[in-house]
């Protein structure tokens, strides 16, 4: 009878416990609204961390939206009278701003509702932070790698995604339209995991729904990304993704390869009894890409080790041959790295291939090709007032050319190279190739375009016309700066073709949030549009022919980008 009484009140306290999604999801959305407008909290004058962390450890399934929101604003100044500056711009991007979870919500009283629009009426101007604290600075908490966070610190990280979700990211009006729904469920999970891997699996499918190629990079921050990616063993070979199988492309352990009857153009149509289709489906919800072609090519990344479904050292895998289309099953044994001869030739391989992939360029004696990654080396070892006359020089000489092909397939070095040079030499005075939106600090939340240095001031400035043609090469490794560039690039060439795949879709400045546990959230904090508004997040920049590898092509490391090149000149 004891040991009934006890299961009994240990059920209804886990009942108590994860009732309280509704509660905690209403008590984040009121703590990041207070946190961005309040002049108290905003400023810092007031730590909104503490703010949070006293009192989300209150929060029960008996609070409905008016205490909840009662327990953050009882301490709080509610006599505010400081109004923000009026606003000027007129051209601000305001779809991500909604207040209807709480101005429409007919559960909470009047006496709040007042509170809050009285708290945004009178919001806090961020345009009044000391010069070196940022909107999106945030205090780092440390906890031991395997120690499963206390509860009100996660809580606390799922409230700070939520707030750059809310007040910072400037394309959630893109991201999924349940996310309200989808992060309700996620404080469920919350609560009730008790591990610190199961967080972070938590923690990456709310960063994922993001779908931005900024935020790829946070699975790097999880402890034990190994276990969630099953990225404890790698590949006896080298591969890339093709629609939907993996294509293996080289040997790297021929032996190992051998013994399972793997051989250079076989593909991998399945992993245990999983398709390839549905695995890469599961990889998009723990990482965050702008488009599936972004995520694909992350797939594919040797080093990067994302694409197995199972930590298992031997691994099942359904093959079709190259040889005669015949589909088997076969078990592969993979690589360990603590084996010190294989950690050698791996890493032998590897270092070859990033060498091989530096020194690929396209060299003909009618074409000027310019590298995105390689245009640093042009002034190394010049004098400061020698660099206008050697960059001259180097575009005169391409403009002689029959054809100016700029690579774009990498993150550029030098942002000098297109902004102040290409410009300068080739560009009409004005080169308004896009819009650029950053976030309006009279009112968080909102982003406002700014009248960006889109070119340089060059007084005297004169334009060498270039009749030749023009090819911008991309693909989804071209990112961010090389993005931005890009449009640049097709802006001051109106007859030039972009050729290749589809962009990273990720444009616009990176902002960094420190989470709690030393995790770090990157994400694209900036709007970037063609002049016309055309959307640029996701989609990549606009491309005048988009090329497909075949398996063939792949396998013969053809860079079919460049035989477009050289079949143009010709004509």
């Amino acid at each position: 009878m004891k040991k009934t009484s006890v299961l009994l009140i240990f059920f209804l306290f886990q009942q108590y416990i994860f009732a309280q999604k509704e509660q905690y999801y209403d008590f984040i959305k009121t703590w990041n609204f207070i946190k961005y407008y309040h002049p108290d909290v905003a400023s810092g004058k007031i730590n909104a961390d503490s703010l949070f962390l006293v009192n989300v450890k209150n929060v029960s399934s008996q609070d409905d939206f008016n205490s909840v929101t009662n327990k953050l604003i009882s301490n709080l100044n509610k006599k505010l009278t400081t109004s923000v500056p009026v606003e000027t711009s007129k051209d601000i991007l305001t779809k991500n701003q909604n207040f209807d979870w709480f101005q429409k919500n007919k559960k909470i009283s009047a006496e709040n509702k007042d509170v809050l629009n009285s708290i945004y009426i009178h919001r806090y101007n961020f345009e009044n932070l000391p010069k070196e604290k940022l909107v999106s600075d945030e205090k780092e908490y440390s906890f031991p790698k395997t120690e499963n966070l206390p509860l009100e610190y996660r809580l606390l990280i799922l409230a700070k995604i939520q707030g750059v979700v809310d007040y910072l990211f400037p394309h959630k009006y893109l991201m999924d339209k349940d996310f309200d729904v989808f992060f309700k469920n996620k404080i469920d999970e919350t609560v009730k995991t008790n591990s610190r891997k199961d967080f972070e699996i938590i923690l990456a499918k709310l960063v994922a729904k993001m779908e931005d190629s900024h935020s790829l990079s946070f699975y790097r921050h999880l402890n034990d990304k190994k276990e969630i990616f099953n990225a404890s063993y790698f590949a006896p070979f080298d591969y890339q993704i093709v629609d939907n199988y993996i294509l293996i492309t080289k040997l790297i352990f021929p032996e190992i390869c051998a013994k399972a009857q793997i051989n250079v153009g076989d593909r991998i149509l399945s992993m245990g009894e999983k398709s390839i289709s549905q695995i890469i489906k599961e990889k998009s919800e723990l990482i965050s890409a702008s488009n599936t072609e972004k995520l694909r090519f992350t797939l594919s990344n040797y080093p990067n080790n994302l694409i197995w479904n199972d930590n298992l050292q031997t691994k099942t895998l359904k093959i079709q041959s190259a040889k005669d289309g015949k589909t088997d099953t076969k078990m592969v044994e993979f690589i360990d790295l603590n084996d010190k001869a294989m950690y050698a030739v791996l890493e032998k391989y590897l270092i070859e291939k990033i060498q091989k992939k530096e020194n690929h360029q396209l060299i003909h004696p009618d074409v000027a090709y310019f590298k995105t990654n390689k245009t640093l080396g042009f002034i190394n070892n010049v004098d400061d007032d020698k660099i206008d006359a050697k960059m001259d020089s180097i575009l005169n000489s391409a403009s002689q050319k029959k054809a100016i092909v700029f690579d774009m397939r990498e993150y550029p070095d030098w942002g000098g190279f297109v902004y102040h040079y290409i410009y300068k030499y080739f560009s009409p005075a004005e080169n308004y190739f896009g819009k650029y939106y950053k976030p309006n600090l009279k009112n968080i939340g909102t982003f406002v375009y700014k009248d960006y240095d889109y070119f340089p001031s060059i007084p005297d400035k004169t334009m060498h016309s270039y009749k030749g043609k023009v090819f911008i090469l991309v693909n989804p490794e071209t990112r961010s700066a090389s993005e931005w560039y890009s449009m640049s690039l097709q802006k001051i060439f109106p007859q030039s073709l972009t050729i290749g795949q589809q962009t990273s879709g990720g444009d616009g400045d990176m902002v960094k949030v420190k989470l709690p546990g030393n995790y770090v959230l990157e994400f694209t904090g900036n709007g970037i549009f063609y002049p016309d508004n055309s959307q640029t997040q996701q989609i990549g920049i606009r491309m005048n022919k988009k090329i497909k590898y075949s398996d063939k092509a792949i396998l013969e490391e053809r860079d079919l980008e460049f035989e477009r090149i050289l079949n143009e000149i010709q004509k």
